[in-house]
């Protein structure tokens, strides 16, 4: 029966040969240290599998930031608080929404306020945090809705694929929305089966836009119709405003 170094040397070589090499190391590490006779087994055990976890879990959030076009981002949920420079309203948002409760209860967020305030950075951080346990994606809304009109008009099996990855997601991020005038009601009704399907599904979505509600007719072809039911879905839950502080 084997002991010592080969019985370790043994129990190394079958971890990787599993691809469970994080485990394999974590082993070696630990027979190799001082204190290794005094550890339990179920300490041995769980260090080891601890290591191969954490190791994966690592390699799945990058892949779902990657996924999500969140990768490399820097933004931070701490540095979304009120300070001298911006305050979110209404207050006691930020932390609540922090949480991410509002993902598993299918919640949308609709994110205002004046160009550079803070916005983005906001929708992004929580886009990010979310990656940690939940699917993605973060889009500027006039390049997605541009891009889904075009795949379907090329291909439209293409496109509905592309529609039910997007349905999906356990949150979608709409940068930008409405920074332009949608001129093109093929846009118009994807935007709106995009909003309507996922809210019947229970998906969260956040918008972020630096126009008013109250101005969002005028820039979808002067369709009260549509602009209203777009403005439903998208303030359906939290409305959040930052706005900066005069100095």
């Amino acid at each position: 029966m084997l002991t010592g170094t080969a019985l370790l040397n043994g129990i190394e070589d079958e971890l990787n040969e599993m691809k469970l090499s994080h485990m394999a190391s974590r082993l070696d590490e630990l027979y190799h240290s001082p204190d290794f006779l005094r550890k339990d087994h179920m300490t041995i055990l769980s260090e080891m599998i601890g290591a191969e976890y954490d190791e994966r879990s690592c390699k799945a959030l990058n892949r779902r930031l990657r996924s999500a076009q969140l990768a490399g981002s820097p933004e931070l949920l701490e540095k979304c608080v009120d300070s001298a420079e911006r305050e979110y309203l209404p207050a006691g948002i930020t932390p609540m929404l922090a949480s991410l409760d509002f993902i598993p209860k299918g919640y949308n967020i609709c994110i205002l306020g004046a160009s550079d305030v803070g916005k983005s950075y906001f929708a992004r951080a929580l886009g990010i945090q979310a990656c940690n346990s939940s699917t993605a994606g973060y889009f500027h809304s006039e390049e997605l809705l541009e891009n889904m009109v075009s795949l379907k008009t090329r291909d439209y099996e293409k496109f509905s694929k592309r529609m039910k990855r997007l349905l999906k997601l356990d949150l979608v991020i709409l940068d930008d929305f409405l920074l332009h005038t949608i001129t093109d009601e093929r846009e118009v009704k994807i935007l709106f089966e995009l909003l309507e399907k996922r809210n019947e599904q229970n998906q969260s979505t956040i918008v972020c836009s630096q126009r008013d509600p109250e101005s969002w007719k005028a820039m979808i072809l002067n369709d009260e119709v549509s602009a209203n039911s777009i403005l439903k879905r998208v303030t359906r839950h939290y409305t959040v405003v930052i706005k900066t502080k005069s100095k």
